[in-house]
């Protein structure tokens, strides 16, 4: 299920900011199907390989807020959620609500509007 690569590929990005490099492979192996481990690995890799990009992004689009402010549950969040759409080009739509929804389980009660503001914001700028 998509919605579970997004987890696995939202723990090893929190993972990164807080370690420069974890050990993420066998999180990985928590995925029954290959294609979920491919899916999560590609959001990974496009996070790793274009992180800076991604950084100043967020920057742009963070209204009264500082990046360092933003709790690390909610930065890994957008991260991934930029990630794929800006690399994988799943469909916005789609990526802002499983990044949401995703929030509501992990995240504080403000996160999911939090995280929906500053993506909807950004994809406008798109």
């Amino acid at each position: 299920m998509r919605r579970d690569a997004r987890v696995v590929g939202f723990q090893v990005i929190l993972s990164h900011l807080f370690a420069e490099k974890p050990e993420s492979e066998p999180i990985f192996e928590t995925l029954k199907k290959e294609e979920d481990r491919a899916f999560a690995n590609e959001i990974v890799s496009a996070f790793l390989s274009h992180r800076e990009e991604l950084e100043k992004l967020i920057d742009q689009h963070l209204v009264k807020y500082d990046r360092d402010r933003v709790y690390k549950i909610d930065l890994a969040l957008l991260y991934l959620a930029l990630a794929e759409i800006n690399y994988i080009k799943t469909p916005f739509q789609v990526v802002i609500n499983e990044t949401c929804e995703i929030a509501k389980k992990y995240s504080t009660s403000k996160s999911a509007p939090f995280i929906n503001g500053v993506l909807s914001s950004i994809v406008k700028g798109l």
